[in-house]
Protein backbone atom coordinates (compact mmCIF):
# COMPACT_ATOMS: atom_id res chain seq x y z
CA UNK A 1 0.00 0.00 0.00
CA UNK A 2 1.75 3.12 -1.16
CA UNK A 3 -1.15 5.23 -2.51
CA UNK A 4 -1.59 8.81 -1.36
CA UNK A 5 -0.71 7.97 2.23
CA UNK A 6 -2.61 9.28 5.24
CA UNK A 7 -2.59 11.96 7.87
CA UNK A 8 -2.10 9.37 10.60
CA UNK A 9 -1.04 5.74 10.71
CA UNK A 10 -2.36 3.98 13.81
CA UNK A 11 -0.47 0.79 14.68
CA UNK A 12 -2.63 -1.71 16.58
CA UNK A 13 -6.35 -2.46 16.29
CA UNK A 14 -7.22 -3.36 19.84
CA UNK A 15 -9.77 -1.14 21.56
CA UNK A 16 -7.31 1.73 22.09
CA UNK A 17 -6.23 1.71 18.45
CA UNK A 18 -9.74 1.48 17.01
CA UNK A 19 -10.96 4.20 19.38
CA UNK A 20 -8.09 6.41 18.22
CA UNK A 21 -8.89 5.74 14.58
CA UNK A 22 -12.55 6.61 15.20
CA UNK A 23 -11.73 9.84 17.04
CA UNK A 24 -9.27 10.95 14.36
CA UNK A 25 -11.35 10.07 11.34
CA UNK A 26 -14.38 11.72 12.97
CA UNK A 27 -12.33 14.93 13.08
CA UNK A 28 -11.75 14.71 9.35
CA UNK A 29 -8.27 13.19 9.33
CA UNK A 30 -7.35 10.44 6.88
CA UNK A 31 -6.35 7.31 8.79
CA UNK A 32 -4.72 3.97 8.06
CA UNK A 33 -5.17 1.37 10.82
CA UNK A 34 -2.41 -1.25 10.70
CA UNK A 35 -2.79 -4.53 12.56
CA UNK A 36 -1.29 -8.02 12.33
CA UNK A 37 -4.01 -9.72 14.44
CA UNK A 38 -1.91 -11.16 17.25
CA UNK A 39 -3.44 -13.97 19.28
CA UNK A 40 -4.07 -13.16 22.91
CA UNK A 41 -5.03 -9.51 22.44
CA UNK A 42 -6.35 -8.10 25.71
CA UNK A 43 -9.41 -6.51 24.07
CA UNK A 44 -10.71 -9.91 23.02
CA UNK A 45 -10.45 -11.44 26.49
CA UNK A 46 -11.30 -8.65 28.93
CA UNK A 47 -14.21 -8.96 31.35
CA UNK A 48 -15.48 -5.46 30.60
CA UNK A 49 -16.35 -4.18 34.09
CA UNK A 50 -16.87 -0.40 34.11
CA UNK A 51 -17.32 0.47 37.77
CA UNK A 52 -14.75 3.03 38.94
CA UNK A 53 -17.12 3.92 41.76
CA UNK A 54 -16.21 0.67 43.55
CA UNK A 55 -12.50 0.67 42.66
CA UNK A 56 -10.57 0.20 45.90
CA UNK A 57 -7.46 2.07 44.75
CA UNK A 58 -7.15 5.07 47.12
CA UNK A 59 -5.29 7.20 44.54
CA UNK A 60 -7.65 10.10 43.67
CA UNK A 61 -6.07 10.42 40.24
CA UNK A 62 -6.95 6.81 39.43
CA UNK A 63 -10.53 7.44 40.48
CA UNK A 64 -10.70 10.65 38.43
CA UNK A 65 -9.40 8.84 35.35
CA UNK A 66 -12.05 6.15 35.72
CA UNK A 67 -14.79 8.70 36.34
CA UNK A 68 -13.89 10.61 33.20
CA UNK A 69 -13.64 7.36 31.26
CA UNK A 70 -17.15 6.15 32.09
CA UNK A 71 -18.55 9.59 31.32
CA UNK A 72 -16.90 9.36 27.92
CA UNK A 73 -18.51 5.96 27.33
CA UNK A 74 -21.98 7.52 27.43
CA UNK A 75 -20.91 10.07 24.81
CA UNK A 76 -19.14 7.49 22.66
CA UNK A 77 -22.06 5.07 22.62
CA UNK A 78 -24.35 7.94 21.60
CA UNK A 79 -22.02 8.91 18.76
CA UNK A 80 -21.82 5.32 17.53
CA UNK A 81 -25.59 5.06 17.65
CA UNK A 82 -25.81 8.17 15.47
CA UNK A 83 -23.46 6.41 13.05
CA UNK A 84 -25.87 3.49 12.87
CA UNK A 85 -24.03 1.21 15.34
CA UNK A 86 -26.68 0.11 17.83
CA UNK A 87 -24.89 -3.05 18.99
CA UNK A 88 -21.94 -1.77 21.04
CA UNK A 89 -21.90 -4.38 23.81
CA UNK A 90 -22.43 -1.65 26.42
CA UNK A 91 -25.05 -1.84 29.16
CA UNK A 92 -25.76 -0.47 32.63
CA UNK A 93 -26.52 -3.41 34.93
CA UNK A 94 -25.38 -2.31 38.39
CA UNK A 95 -22.60 -3.94 40.35
CA UNK A 96 -22.32 -5.26 43.88
CA UNK A 97 -19.17 -5.40 45.99
CA UNK A 98 -19.43 -8.25 48.49
CA UNK A 99 -17.72 -9.57 51.59
CA UNK A 100 -18.01 -13.34 51.76
CA UNK A 101 -15.86 -14.54 54.68
CA UNK A 102 -14.94 -13.21 58.13
CA UNK A 103 -11.47 -12.39 56.83
CA UNK A 104 -13.04 -9.98 54.32
CA UNK A 105 -14.51 -7.68 56.98
CA UNK A 106 -11.58 -5.28 57.42
CA UNK A 107 -11.09 -4.89 53.68
CA UNK A 108 -14.82 -4.43 53.15
CA UNK A 109 -15.09 -1.75 55.81
CA UNK A 110 -12.27 0.20 54.17
CA UNK A 111 -13.91 -0.21 50.78
CA UNK A 112 -17.26 1.03 52.09
CA UNK A 113 -15.66 4.07 53.70
CA UNK A 114 -13.67 4.99 50.59
CA UNK A 115 -16.52 4.36 48.15
CA UNK A 116 -19.15 6.29 50.11
CA UNK A 117 -16.80 9.26 50.49
CA UNK A 118 -16.51 9.45 46.69
CA UNK A 119 -19.92 8.33 45.51
CA UNK A 120 -22.87 8.87 47.87
CA UNK A 121 -25.19 7.15 45.38
CA UNK A 122 -23.47 3.83 46.14
CA UNK A 123 -25.33 2.26 49.03
CA UNK A 124 -25.12 -0.76 51.28
CA UNK A 125 -27.88 -3.30 50.71
CA UNK A 126 -29.07 -6.35 52.62
CA UNK A 127 -27.23 -9.58 51.79
CA UNK A 128 -30.53 -11.06 50.61
CA UNK A 129 -30.93 -8.28 48.06
CA UNK A 130 -27.49 -9.07 46.65
CA UNK A 131 -28.67 -12.63 46.08
CA UNK A 132 -31.78 -11.40 44.32
CA UNK A 133 -29.65 -9.28 41.99
CA UNK A 134 -27.40 -12.26 41.14
CA UNK A 135 -29.40 -15.47 41.82
CA UNK A 136 -26.47 -17.99 41.78
CA UNK A 137 -24.73 -16.08 44.59
CA UNK A 138 -23.91 -17.76 47.92
CA UNK A 139 -24.99 -15.97 51.14
CA UNK A 140 -22.71 -12.99 51.77
CA UNK A 141 -21.83 -10.99 54.89
CA UNK A 142 -22.10 -7.48 53.44
CA UNK A 143 -22.95 -5.98 50.06
CA UNK A 144 -22.36 -2.54 48.56
CA UNK A 145 -24.51 -1.77 45.51
CA UNK A 146 -23.46 0.59 42.71
CA UNK A 147 -26.52 1.32 40.54
CA UNK A 148 -24.25 2.83 37.84
CA UNK A 149 -22.13 -0.30 37.34
CA UNK A 150 -21.68 -1.01 33.65
CA UNK A 151 -20.29 -3.71 31.39
CA UNK A 152 -18.92 -3.69 27.87
CA UNK A 153 -18.07 -6.50 25.47
CA UNK A 154 -14.69 -5.47 24.07
CA UNK A 155 -15.03 -7.54 20.92
CA UNK A 156 -18.45 -6.10 20.08
CA UNK A 157 -17.40 -2.51 20.77
CA UNK A 158 -14.24 -2.96 18.72
CA UNK A 159 -16.20 -4.14 15.70
CA UNK A 160 -18.64 -1.25 16.05
CA UNK A 161 -15.81 1.28 16.15
CA UNK A 162 -14.15 -0.17 13.04
CA UNK A 163 -17.42 -0.17 11.10
CA UNK A 164 -18.27 3.38 12.14
CA UNK A 165 -14.77 4.61 11.32
CA UNK A 166 -14.84 2.81 7.95
CA UNK A 167 -18.07 4.60 7.10
CA UNK A 168 -16.12 7.84 7.61
CA UNK A 169 -13.22 6.80 5.41
CA UNK A 170 -10.94 4.67 7.60
CA UNK A 171 -8.62 2.34 5.68
CA UNK A 172 -7.31 -0.84 7.30
CA UNK A 173 -4.16 -2.76 6.51
CA UNK A 174 -3.57 -6.33 7.68
CA UNK A 175 0.20 -6.30 8.08
CA UNK A 176 3.14 -6.26 10.47
CA UNK A 177 5.20 -3.13 11.03
CA UNK A 178 8.82 -3.98 10.22
CA UNK A 179 10.43 -0.55 10.39
CA UNK A 180 10.18 3.18 9.85
CA UNK A 181 11.64 5.58 7.34
CA UNK A 182 12.61 8.74 9.20
CA UNK A 183 14.32 12.08 8.86
CA UNK A 184 16.98 11.68 11.57
CA UNK A 185 17.75 15.38 11.74
CA UNK A 186 14.15 16.45 12.31
CA UNK A 187 13.41 13.25 14.26
CA UNK A 188 10.33 12.83 12.12
CA UNK A 189 8.88 9.60 10.75
CA UNK A 190 7.99 9.85 7.07
CA UNK A 191 6.80 6.35 6.28
CA UNK A 192 5.81 3.20 8.14
CA UNK A 193 7.38 0.11 6.59
CA UNK A 194 5.05 -2.89 6.73
CA UNK A 195 4.98 -6.45 5.45
CA UNK A 196 2.44 -5.23 2.86
CA UNK A 197 4.50 -2.25 1.73
CA UNK A 198 5.25 1.29 2.96
CA UNK A 199 2.62 3.69 4.28
CA UNK A 200 3.28 7.43 4.11
CA UNK A 201 1.91 9.35 7.08
CA UNK A 202 2.26 12.76 8.69
CA UNK A 203 1.94 11.22 12.16
CA UNK A 204 2.11 7.78 13.76
CA UNK A 205 0.41 6.44 16.87
CA UNK A 206 1.72 3.24 18.45
CA UNK A 207 -1.23 1.53 20.13
CA UNK A 208 -0.04 -2.06 20.06
CA UNK A 209 -1.03 -3.14 23.56
CA UNK A 210 1.51 -5.45 25.18
CA UNK A 211 3.48 -5.51 21.91
CA UNK A 212 3.98 -1.71 21.85
CA UNK A 213 7.54 -1.86 23.15
CA UNK A 214 8.57 -3.94 20.14
CA UNK A 215 7.19 -1.36 17.72
CA UNK A 216 8.75 1.51 19.64
CA UNK A 217 12.03 -0.38 19.65
CA UNK A 218 12.16 0.01 15.86
CA UNK A 219 12.59 3.72 16.62
CA UNK A 220 15.21 3.08 19.31
CA UNK A 221 12.66 4.22 21.89
CA UNK A 222 11.63 2.50 25.11
CA UNK A 223 8.00 1.97 26.04
CA UNK A 224 8.16 -0.09 29.25
CA UNK A 225 5.17 -2.40 28.93
CA UNK A 226 5.11 -6.14 29.51
CA UNK A 227 2.39 -8.76 29.05
CA UNK A 228 0.26 -9.54 32.11
CA UNK A 229 -1.52 -12.78 31.25
CA UNK A 230 -5.14 -13.11 32.24
CA UNK A 231 -7.41 -16.14 31.93
CA UNK A 232 -11.20 -15.89 32.12
CA UNK A 233 -13.78 -18.67 32.00
CA UNK A 234 -17.18 -18.23 30.39
CA UNK A 235 -20.01 -20.37 31.76
CA UNK A 236 -23.43 -20.99 30.25
CA UNK A 237 -26.67 -21.68 32.11
CA UNK A 238 -29.03 -23.08 29.44
CA UNK A 239 -32.56 -21.76 29.68
CA UNK A 240 -31.69 -18.89 32.05
CA UNK A 241 -31.92 -15.22 31.14
CA UNK A 242 -29.13 -13.32 32.88
CA UNK A 243 -29.35 -10.05 30.99
CA UNK A 244 -30.49 -8.08 34.04
CA UNK A 245 -28.25 -9.69 36.67
CA UNK A 246 -25.70 -7.38 38.22
CA UNK A 247 -21.91 -7.69 38.25
CA UNK A 248 -20.44 -9.28 41.39
CA UNK A 249 -17.08 -8.08 42.73
CA UNK A 250 -15.82 -9.90 45.85
CA UNK A 251 -13.48 -7.67 47.86
CA UNK A 252 -11.02 -10.59 47.85
CA UNK A 253 -11.66 -12.92 44.95
CA UNK A 254 -12.55 -13.21 41.27
CA UNK A 255 -15.34 -11.13 39.71
CA UNK A 256 -18.44 -12.45 37.97
CA UNK A 257 -19.89 -10.64 34.96
CA UNK A 258 -23.31 -11.69 33.64
CA UNK A 259 -24.25 -11.40 29.99
CA UNK A 260 -27.50 -12.18 28.17
CA UNK A 261 -28.76 -15.72 27.56
CA UNK A 262 -27.35 -17.34 30.69
CA UNK A 263 -23.68 -16.48 30.09
CA UNK A 264 -21.46 -15.55 33.04
CA UNK A 265 -17.75 -14.68 32.84
CA UNK A 266 -15.46 -15.32 35.81
CA UNK A 267 -11.98 -13.85 35.98
CA UNK A 268 -9.31 -13.07 35.88
CA UNK A 269 -5.91 -14.46 36.74
CA UNK A 270 -2.88 -12.15 37.02
CA UNK A 271 0.17 -14.00 35.64
CA UNK A 272 3.07 -11.57 35.36
CA UNK A 273 5.72 -14.19 34.55
CA UNK A 274 3.87 -15.93 31.71
CA UNK A 275 5.05 -13.69 28.87
CA UNK A 276 3.00 -13.99 25.69
CA UNK A 277 1.73 -17.47 26.54
CA UNK A 278 -1.85 -17.48 25.26
CA UNK A 279 -2.71 -21.02 26.38
CA UNK A 280 -5.49 -21.74 28.86
CA UNK A 281 -3.86 -23.78 31.61
CA UNK A 282 -5.19 -26.37 34.02
CA UNK A 283 -4.02 -24.35 37.01
CA UNK A 284 -5.60 -21.15 35.74
CA UNK A 285 -8.95 -22.80 35.05
CA UNK A 286 -8.79 -24.59 38.41
CA UNK A 287 -8.28 -21.31 40.27
CA UNK A 288 -11.12 -19.61 38.41
CA UNK A 289 -13.66 -22.41 38.85
CA UNK A 290 -12.77 -22.97 42.50
CA UNK A 291 -13.32 -19.31 43.39
CA UNK A 292 -16.30 -18.92 41.07
CA UNK A 293 -18.20 -21.81 42.63
CA UNK A 294 -17.33 -20.69 46.15
CA UNK A 295 -18.81 -17.26 45.41
CA UNK A 296 -21.71 -18.51 43.28
CA UNK A 297 -22.50 -22.20 43.92
CA UNK A 298 -25.60 -21.78 41.77
CA UNK A 299 -23.28 -21.97 38.76
CA UNK A 300 -22.16 -25.54 39.55
CA UNK A 301 -24.24 -27.10 36.77
CA UNK A 302 -23.32 -24.49 34.18
CA UNK A 303 -21.58 -25.55 30.98
CA UNK A 304 -17.93 -24.60 30.70
CA UNK A 305 -18.37 -22.79 27.38
CA UNK A 306 -15.04 -21.08 26.76
CA UNK A 307 -11.71 -20.01 28.25
CA UNK A 308 -10.34 -16.69 27.03
CA UNK A 309 -6.72 -15.65 27.45
CA UNK A 310 -5.33 -12.17 26.98
CA UNK A 311 -2.02 -10.36 27.37
CA UNK A 312 -2.73 -7.11 29.17
CA UNK A 313 -0.20 -4.31 28.54
CA UNK A 314 1.17 -3.57 32.02
CA UNK A 315 3.44 -0.55 32.38
CA UNK A 316 6.37 -0.60 34.77
CA UNK A 317 4.69 1.86 37.16
CA UNK A 318 1.07 0.78 36.73
CA UNK A 319 -0.09 3.87 34.85
CA UNK A 320 -1.03 4.16 31.17
CA UNK A 321 1.55 5.55 28.75
CA UNK A 322 -0.08 8.31 26.70
CA UNK A 323 1.44 11.06 24.61
CA UNK A 324 4.27 12.01 22.31
CA UNK A 325 7.15 9.55 22.17
CA UNK A 326 10.31 11.21 23.54
CA UNK A 327 12.81 12.09 20.82
CA UNK A 328 10.27 12.08 17.97
CA UNK A 329 8.29 15.02 16.66
CA UNK A 330 5.35 13.16 15.12
CA UNK A 331 5.05 9.83 16.95
CA UNK A 332 2.62 9.23 19.80
CA UNK A 333 2.00 6.20 21.99
CA UNK A 334 -1.13 4.94 23.74
CA UNK A 335 -0.73 1.76 25.81
CA UNK A 336 0.01 0.46 29.31
CA UNK A 337 -3.52 0.18 30.72
CA UNK A 338 -2.93 -3.17 32.41
CA UNK A 339 -6.21 -4.74 33.50
CA UNK A 340 -8.17 -1.50 32.91
CA UNK A 341 -7.93 -1.27 29.15
CA UNK A 342 -11.64 -1.67 28.46
CA UNK A 343 -12.43 0.97 31.07
CA UNK A 344 -9.77 3.56 30.27
CA UNK A 345 -8.98 2.79 26.62
CA UNK A 346 -11.60 4.81 24.71
CA UNK A 347 -11.09 7.91 26.86
CA UNK A 348 -7.31 7.57 26.60
CA UNK A 349 -7.77 7.48 22.83
CA UNK A 350 -9.70 10.74 22.96
CA UNK A 351 -6.91 12.36 24.99
CA UNK A 352 -4.18 11.24 22.61
CA UNK A 353 -6.25 12.03 19.52
CA UNK A 354 -6.54 15.64 20.71
CA UNK A 355 -2.74 15.85 20.97
CA UNK A 356 -2.23 14.32 17.53
CA UNK A 357 -4.73 16.68 15.92
CA UNK A 358 -3.03 19.65 17.58
CA UNK A 359 0.31 18.42 16.22
CA UNK A 360 -1.22 18.30 12.76
CA UNK A 361 -2.76 21.73 13.34
CA UNK A 362 -6.20 20.22 12.85
CA UNK A 363 -9.26 20.92 14.96
CA UNK A 364 -10.84 18.08 16.90
CA UNK A 365 -13.46 17.58 19.57
CA UNK A 366 -14.09 20.62 21.70
CA UNK A 367 -13.51 20.65 25.46
CA UNK A 368 -15.00 22.72 28.20
CA UNK A 369 -12.43 24.53 30.34
CA UNK A 370 -12.86 22.03 33.16
CA UNK A 371 -12.55 19.07 30.80
CA UNK A 372 -9.41 20.47 29.23
CA UNK A 373 -7.78 21.03 32.62
CA UNK A 374 -8.54 17.48 33.72
CA UNK A 375 -7.32 16.10 30.40
CA UNK A 376 -4.05 18.03 30.66
CA UNK A 377 -3.50 16.82 34.21
CA UNK A 378 -4.09 13.18 33.28
CA UNK A 379 -1.84 13.41 30.23
CA UNK A 380 0.92 14.89 32.35
CA UNK A 381 0.58 11.98 34.78
CA UNK A 382 0.70 9.47 31.90
CA UNK A 383 3.36 11.12 29.72
CA UNK A 384 5.89 8.71 28.16
CA UNK A 385 8.72 11.06 29.09
CA UNK A 386 8.34 10.20 32.76
CA UNK A 387 10.48 7.11 32.26
CA UNK A 388 13.36 8.89 30.54
CA UNK A 389 13.17 11.59 33.21
CA UNK A 390 13.67 8.96 35.89
CA UNK A 391 16.52 7.33 34.03
CA UNK A 392 18.34 10.64 33.90
CA UNK A 393 17.78 11.60 37.52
Amino acid sequence: MTGPGADVAVVGAGLVGTSLAYELVSAGASIVLIDRHDRGRATDAGAGILSPETNQDPDPWRFEFGRQAVGHYETLVGRLRADGETDTGYAVTGSVLVAERPGDDVVMEAAVTLTRSRCPEVREIAPEEAGARFPPLAPVRRALFNPAGRRVDGRTLNRALVRAAASRGLRTLDASVTGFEADPGARTVRRVITSAGPVTAEAVVVAGGAWSDRTAGLLDAAVPVAPLKGQIVHLLLPGRESRDWCIVQPVLGFYLVPWPDGRVACGGTMESEAGFDDRPTADGVHQLLRECLRTAPGLAQATLAEVRVGSRPASSDGWPILGRLPGWSNVWVATGHGAEGLLLGPYSARLVAAQVLAGLQRSGATWTQGEEERADALLERCAPGRFSDRAGS
